[in-house]
């Protein structure tokens, strides 16, 4: 069965999927979706992460980003079961015993549900704001993510010697929970497609439509196979947006829409192609009828994915 997740609404409002509630909204509609998801089977809630927006940006990106540690952790104490995503972490922006001690706290307090989604960045000001170098993030992902693999390990004293970070013979207590720390690479671009077959246990896709997913999906297994990685492996997509009922008020995007039937059948051509985990996205006019739609995809649509 071809499990699901979604992007939480409220955290992040870019003016590309935000709807027009979302600007009055907030903790206490952002974990009444959170508990919805808990309640209704998703499998995962995720989060974005930007640490500023330039000025340039903000009229499409908006400023509203919050934190994804701080929201993850509001969002485990109100949730059981979910998983707790982050969609992406731009984790190169921290040094990764830093990154590495607020997520397995998170991972420690919500007993075992992060799921770790890593990502490159693309915002040039936020790299130069915090020192780093925005034309080697591609270099710094790699690295932050074998250290993040050291630190976020068992291991009381983790040991880690690269060419940017090394550390060794400091503690870090509460481990995480989980014995193996699930670590998702985001991005479409080949070197993110070689960064998750061969580091991630997972790929979260960046834009990709429906039509090239399985030639990506072709090449993350060519390069594992060629590498001798054997093991779990997820691999996640962003659908159209997903409604449920009426088609939603924005134009040229494409939608999955119509009967819980129909719209179970379209969404089971991703698990043809041997995706995992699908992102549906909602379109709604007021936190209640998201809540609603999603209760009615788990009972409608749900029970036809697998």
């Amino acid at each position: 069965m071809v499990a699901y997740g979604m992007q939480l609404p409220v955290q992040s409002q870019s003016t590309l999927y935000a709807e027009p509630w979302e600007t009055e909204a907030g903790p206490d509609d952002l974990a009444a979706v959170a508990v919805a998801a808990d309640r209704a089977g998703f499998s995962y809630v995720a989060v974005c992460d930007h640490v500023a927006v330039p000025r340039r940006l903000a009229d499409a990106m908006s400023t509203v980003w919050y934190d994804p540690v701080a929201t993850l952790s509001f969002l485990a104490g109100v949730t059981e079961r979910v998983r707790l995503l982050s969609h992406v972490a731009v984790v190169g922006l921290r040094h990764p015993l830093a990154s590495a001690k607020q997520y397995a706290t998170l991972d420690h307090l919500s007993g075992g549900r992060l799921v770790l989604g890593v990502g490159a960045g693309h915002v040039r000001e936020e790299f130069e704001a915090l020192g780093v170098d925005f034309d080697a993030r591609g270099a710094v992902l790699d690295e932050s993510v074998d250290a993040l693999r050291a630190a976020l390990g068992p291991g009381e004293y983790p040991e880690f010697s690269g060419e940017r970070f090394r550390f060794k013979d400091l503690g870090q207590r509460p481990r995480p929970a989980q014995p193996r720390v699930p670590l998702w690479v985001g991005g479409s671009s080949p070197a993110a497609v070689r960064r998750a077959a061969l580091k991630g246990d997972g790929w979260l896709p960046q834009g990709d439509p429906r039509e090239k997913l399985p030639a990506q999906i072709a090449r993350l297994r060519q390069l594992r196979e060629a590498a001798g990685i054997e093991g779990p492996f997820v691999i996640g997509a962003i659908t159209e947006p997903l409604y449920i009922g009426e088609p939603g008020r924005h134009t040229g995007r494409r939608t999955v829409s119509g009967k819980p039937a129909a719209v179970a059948e379209s969404l089971r051509a991703y698990a043809v192609m041997g995706v995992d985990q699908i992102q549906v996205r909602f379109r709604s006019r007021s936190r209640g009828e998201l809540t609603d739609q999603m209760a009615a995809f788990a009972a409608d649509v749900a029970p036809h994915l697998d």
